[in-house]
């Protein structure tokens, strides 16, 4: 079913997630079909479980949004239940990124450009992968969710200022995404 997604300025995008109970997987399996739901209507490559107000470690991400630009992703689609990040690269990449939960702002931000990921599949098989680029990116930008991160919180000081007042009136609610969208 399609969620709200939560903006700037909602508490559940600043809390650290708990991992998700893998005795329940009617539960997980709710929410992954919530996530993706949800995603596909709003168009976006990612989105984490503190995005529709649920504080648990769960990510999707689905690169045939991007794969105008980055033909390499086209159909690459993962979820991501209790991942952890074992291994990043000391080579970094910085790439202009977005956020569903902080419309019409971008900015650049640099991150490792590899990292290898252990979590468990939809069906609950574990996995570790290595990820490079864009897909790297994606992950690692739904991967700070589930710590309570933004992207904004990882730009340039000075960046960061200048993006104040479009901060601000998300949290005032001037902004109409063209998504279902809410703030609590």
């Amino acid at each position: 079913m399609i969620q709200p997604i939560y903006l700037y300025g909602s508490e559940v995008l600043r809390r650290e997630c708990d991992d998700i109970d893998t005795a329940n997987p009617e539960e997980i399996a709710a929410l992954v079909r919530d996530l993706k739901d949800t995603l596909a209507s709003a168009d976006g490559c990612g989105l984490a479980a503190p995005q529709i107000g649920v504080s648990k470690r769960v990510v999707i991400v689905d690169g045939d949004v991007v794969a105008d630009t980055y033909d390499y992703l086209k159909g690459f689609r993962r979820t991501l239940i209790n991942p952890v990040i074992t291994e990043e690269s000391k080579a970094t990449a910085t790439y202009s990124e977005g956020c569903l939960s902080i419309p019409g702002v971008y900015a650049d931000v640099t991150r490792p450009s590899s990292i290898t990921v252990k979590y468990l599949d939809e069906d609950l098989k574990e996995v570790t992968e290595t990820f490079d680029k864009f897909a790297c990116r994606m992950i690692q930008h739904e991967l700070s969710h589930l710590e309570g991160n933004l992207f904004t919180d990882n730009v340039a000081p000075i960046r960061k200022k200048m993006l104040s007042g479009k901060l601000q009136n998300i949290v005032k609610g001037k902004v109409h995404p063209r998504y279902n969208a809410k703030l609590k």
